[in-house]
């Protein structure tokens, strides 16, 4: 499966040196157009299972839960063409852009960054600005930074279920595949999902442990959404107008909440 993560282009440190003068504008989710595939937090599961086929990406070392936005290496099915959100709810991964963390060597500092390419970014004062005229971050940045620093947060949280799920052998490769109207046949590869035969035969010591975390619940979630794979296909042959009725719009979060996982959204 491709993942085109790398919405950053030119994330560097915000500061008052460089950017007091700058602000951001909405300007919809268009940077995310040649995306098929965006990380998701566990504390996200919830609310995006409804929507997204949740899956796991990496390796024998490492994997980290993504939601499925199209079948192709470069579309995203969930943007209309206008650069808008056609869902409900908006992964957290997405709506802190165009702000990121980036971290020292040693993992213990952590800098809150802005792409430069964002096209939202610009010194003529259309919508939020950093600083103030004292040289100070705005609240629009305090709100920012506590947005980036509870997805950190969530982050670590994700990681530690995501290697539970490692240890107890819970995960296998899998594959996805739809058939258009037109004949187009598309197949998605490149990711994991935890076998309910492999979940079934674990101790009930090791299932009570994950009832009691919160974690097993995570597991049916995200065997649940697997179905919305479906919903991707509708997308993609909506897209092609070969059906007449289009996916109706979400609402649209134009500023980060202060939590991760906004199930409002």
């Amino acid at each position: 499966m491709s993942t085109q993560l790398l919405i950053y282009e030119t994330a560097v440190p915000v500061s008052a040196a460089r950017h007091r003068e700058h602000s951001v504008e909405s300007s919809g989710y268009g940077f995310s157009r040649h995306v098929n595939a965006v990380p998701l937090m566990a504390v996200e599961f919830a609310a995006a299972a409804g929507e997204y086929a949740i899956v796991f990406t990496g390796n024998e070392e490492v994997v980290m839960p993504a939601v499925i936005l199209g079948m192709r290496g470069q579309e995203n099915a969930y943007l209309d063409g206008e650069g808008g959100w056609s869902a409900k709810y908006i992964p957290a991964f997405i709506r802190r852009y165009p702000f990121v963390f980036s971290s020292s060597n040693d993992g213990q500092t952590f800098t809150l960054c802005i792409d430069e390419s964002f096209a939202g970014l610009n010194r003529e004062g259309r919508g939020r600005a950093l600083f103030g005229e004292d040289g100070k971050p705005t609240e629009y940045v305090q709100n920012v930074l506590k947005f980036v620093q509870e997805y950190q947060a969530q982050f670590q949280r994700t990681r530690a279920f995501c290697e539970k799920l490692r240890k107890l052998e819970l995960l296998e490769p899998m594959q996805a595949s739809v058939s258009l109207d037109s004949g187009e046949h598309l197949s998605l590869t490149g990711f994991q999902a935890v076998q309910r035969n492999k979940l079934k035969a674990l101790s009930g010591e090791s299932l009570a442990e994950l009832a009691k975390s919160d974690e097993l619940e995570l597991m049916y979630l995200h065997l649940q959404s697997m179905n919305n794979f479906n919903r991707v296909k509708e997308r993609l042959v909506s897209a092609k107008g070969e059906e007449a009725a289009p996916e109706s719009p979400g609402e649209e979060a134009e500023e980060p909440s202060e939590e991760v996982a906004d199930t409002d959204a």
